[in-house]
């Protein structure tokens, strides 16, 4: 597995051990459709989150969350109706991302944008 897939995962891994602590419960990682990945699906208070996590190890290019463009909001939200039919889910959704950047000393800084792009 490329090293980039290794540090995928590993922010995923982040994010998910993260949400829990904040009381999201863990629905499905890596979900996946013809459409799209979704990294993380998470629950809390009646309410479905689909959640991109985006991890870099540096800024040259950006920060994480900026790799989350419009065409992949498009395609992230295109599989979400599909898995909300597919479960017939009836309450609230919403779109998130966790945005981890490793810093030069090895800590990580994790940032939750709730609400990250438009239904």
């Amino acid at each position: 597995m490329a090293a980039h897939n290794d540090l995928g995962n590993w922010g995923e891994d982040q994010a998910a051990a993260f949400l829990a602590q904040k009381g999201f419960e863990i629905v499905e990682k890596n979900h996946r459709n013809r459409y799209s990945e979704i990294d993380l699906i998470v629950t809390k208070d009646k309410m479905l989150i689909f959640v991109e996590v985006k991890t870099r190890s540096n800024t040259g290019f950006g920060l994480p969350e900026e790799f989350v463009n419009v065409t992949k909001a498009r395609l992230i939200m295109r599989a979400a109706e599909h898995y909300i039919f597919e479960k017939d889910w009836m309450f609230d959704i919403r779109f998130d991302i966790v945005s981890i950047l490793i810093q030069p000393d090895g800590k990580s800084d994790i940032y939750h944008i709730e609400d990250a792009f438009c239904k």
